[in-house]
């Protein structure tokens, strides 16, 4: 694939440089917030050569690629400046306004999308340290040991400096200003404070004193807050000397806010999303991974599963370890690629079968776009026996309380990151990915599919 005439072409079919307003990429796709969705050809955007398939949904024309997104992406930034914040563009006709749904969509995934690939790599540090120390061969007391994992754990712990760089980007404020205010949560001195009580008055302000480290809710709403600070002081102070008082009057006026407001608050909130998810653990353990199971490849399709993230990542960073999304979803991955993997071999197309074979094993590895929008979306009924195999997988997942201990990808390239202290917890996500592939294959196997006929 030509990365360059990819992006020109994609770029072209959304309407030009002109109609994009931002621009960002996950592991698969690039995602797009335009103006108007006029000047879209949505035809001839999958027509483009390397495009697997396109989504418009959750207020984002997103359009998949598959792995060389990066490439793609770094070609598009040359084209334009799609990285700043977003613009607000004027109100839409009644019939283009989003609904509630997709603005909240969008907004989670404008926000947590830029972080998962520290979060992925951090998990894959963490899950190769896992694995070394399982066999035997690192120390546990050695440097090198001390030094991988403080390495992992700083995306975790500066985690609300990294959000707020993209919370601030989605929401329209100043980034290095929403930065500030991550890292004055995580400064040494307040952290210090903690140890001699709970609660220190300033100025007769209640500060609470809370650990703010890896913690995801506070500095969202902390950054929600502040572009309407950021308005009021622009409005308000003279411009003869805005350049100096707008920063000092926004910092005078979030910092307590913060420190004695909105961080609390987003603790509060934060511990009682965490202490949810450890109840439905305890009363329903198969529940999520079984729903997750089944029905991830319907949530990734509409977007849905972005609404999982703050309750993925304040797991990951409060327990260690998260049932939220990755117990169910290795064995719908493994499904997907199961499904296509059985498509690869029953078709009669020979050029299908190459994109359902390379689909399937990409799939299997933790990637599942190519399998789902070029195989299984296509032909239909491989979704009906990836939504059983799946949920299969999941359910068995779920009995057995299999945790995943790091963040990234759930295939079988990730599976490292189900090793824990106890080994049977590996050993069980291995089995419900096994039970998802078999089910998968031998429900499509029976109930077949129609081909897709060989271009004359």
């Amino acid at each position: 694939m030509d990365a360059k005439k990819t992006a020109q072409q994609v770029l072209e079919q959304v309407g030009g440089a002109e109609n994009v307003t931002f621009l960002t990429h996950c592991v698969t796709r690039l995602r797009f917030n335009l103006k108007s969705m006029d000047g879209v050809d949505e035809a001839k955007v999958k027509a483009v050569p390397g495009v697997v398939g396109v989504v418009n949904k959750g207020g984002q024309y997103q359009v998949i690629i598959g792995n060389e997104v990066a490439a793609v992406y770094d070609e598009l930034m040359k084209l334009g400046d799609f990285g700043g914040k977003e613009v607000k563009q004027p109100a839409a006709p009644a019939e283009e306004k989003k609904s509630r749904v997709s603005i909240i969509l969008d907004t989670l995934a404008g926000v947590f999308t830029p972080l998962m690939p520290l979060i992925a790599g951090a998990g894959m540090i963490k899950a190769l340290l896992s694995v070394l120390t399982l066999f035997g061969w690192i120390d546990k007391s050695g440097n090198l040991y001390y030094f991988l994992n403080f390495i992992a754990d700083s995306s975790y712990y500066f985690l609300p400096i990294f959000l707020a760089n993209s919370a601030a980007k989605k929401f329209g404020c100043n980034p290095q200003m929403a930065m500030l205010l991550g890292a004055i949560l995580l400064h040494p001195n307040f952290i210090a404070l903690k140890a001699d009580a709970d609660v220190v008055h300033v100025l007769g302000l209640p500060v609470k004193m809370v650990t703010y480290s890896s913690s995801v809710i506070p500095i969202f709403l902390i950054t929600l807050v502040l572009p309407y600070v950021e308005r009021f002081v622009n409005k308000v102070v003279p411009s003869v000397v805005k350049f100096i008082l707008r920063p000092v009057l926004t910092i005078l006026i979030m910092a307590p806010i913060s420190l004695c407001v909105l961080g609390p608050l987003g603790s509060i909130i934060g511990d009682g999303l965490v202490n949810v998810l450890l109840a439905i653990e305890k009363v329903c353990p198969w529940a999520l991974p079984t729903v997750i199971g089944a029905f991830m490849p319907f949530l990734v399709m509409t977007g849905m599963h972005y609404s999982l993230l703050p309750a993925y990542v304040n797991s990951l960073s409060m327990l260690g370890y998260e049932t939220v999304i990755g117990p169910g979803n290795l064995p719908s991955n493994i499904a997907q690629g199961a499904a296509a993997l059985c498509v690869a071999i029953k078709t009669k197309n020979k050029n299908f079968r190459q994109l359902a074979v390379s689909g399937g094993v990409t799939a299997l590895l933790g990637v599942t776009e190519p399998a789902l929008f070029g195989v299984n979306v296509r032909l239909r009924k491989p979704l009906i026996a990836t939504t059983i195999g799946g949920g299969l997988g999941g359910l068995y997942a779920g009995l057995t309380g299999v945790r995943r201990f790091g963040g990234g990808g759930a295939g079988l390239a990730a599976i490292g990151l189900y090793v824990g202290e106890n080994p049977m917890n590996v050993i069980n996500a291995l089995i419900s990915a096994a039970i998802a592939f078999v089910a998968t294959f031998a429900i499509l196997w029976f109930i077949g599919f129609d081909d897709v006929p060989e271009e004359a």
